[in-house]
């Protein structure tokens, strides 16, 4: 725990990889940024395109934590601190590279992250030296519904979703909505001085996607967020707008 709680041991121009004016990898980043992610197992190139929001603010980015036994069972995985896979380490550093692309070579402003040490281990592998931790970034409360999958829940609760049923003795959505609105007041102040990254886990960046473009809470269901995956909040014009969603390296 001591190498994750290393906050401030580096400088920030150690954060984000690429020369001053903004060339990484060979590729020129300005204005309308061309981002260049690379598969590791085919030699497959995706070239995406990033919408560049304007000199005055920068973006949220949301980083899901990497895989873990539990995420790849599909087991609800809240409170309990499960480690990541070797696979899901690997995903950690490769989110490290295209988030690097995301923000052009830039460092990050702010950089905040759930307590838990599957999303403080996937900052420290993605090359972001975390600014604080912050509780309110935890994943939903799954109370007595922690470590079960949906198909074991529905044995006894036909048709349950967290979205849509309660979770006894844990978070309802109301409850994770109003984390969420707290922590996205923060990173839209904090956008005046840059990009902000959170983060955190799938069901509760599902809800701050949702909540930045004002949907209830429960609306996050229509997302998606992968392990090790970016997805990018910013606006349009001072309305805010999802610039990308579930953006991850291409296997």
């Amino acid at each position: 725990m001591a190498a994750l709680s290393r906050c401030r041991t580096a400088s920030r121009g150690s954060r984000a990889a690429g020369d001053g004016a903004g060339r990484t990898d060979g590729v020129r980043l300005s204005g309308t940024r061309r981002i260049l992610t690379r598969g590791t197992a085919c030699g497959r190139v995706v070239s995406v395109t990033s919408r560049y929001v304007g000199p005055m603010a920068g973006r949220v980015f949301l980083l899901r934590h990497g895989e873990t036994e539990w995420s790849l069972s599909g087991k609800h995985t809240g409170r309990t601190d499960v480690p990541l896979t070797e696979r899901g380490r690997d995903l950690a550093g490769s989110a490290g590279n295209l988030g690097v692309r995301l923000r052009g070579g830039t460092a990050p402003a702010l950089v905040l992250s759930s307590p838990r040490t599957r999303a403080l281990v996937t900052a420290e592998l993605a090359g972001l030296i975390v600014d604080r931790v912050d509780e309110r970034l935890a994943e939903w409360d799954y109370g007595d519904c922690e470590g079960r999958t949906t198909p074991e829940i529905r044995e006894t609760t036909p048709g349950w979703t967290v979205w849509t049923h309660p979770c006894p003795n844990g978070e309802d959505a109301a409850q994770v909505g109003a984390r969420a609105d707290a922590v996205l007041a923060e990173a839209q102040a904090a956008r005046a001085d840059g990009d902000v990254v959170l983060v955190g886990h799938g069901h509760f960046s599902r809800v701050l996607i949702a909540r930045w473009i004002g949907l209830p809470a429960t609306e996050g269901v229509r997302f998606t967020m992968d392990p090790a995956a970016w997805s990018v909040l910013g606006d349009e014009r001072g309305v805010p707008s999802l610039v990308h969603v579930n953006l991850r390296q291409v296997p």
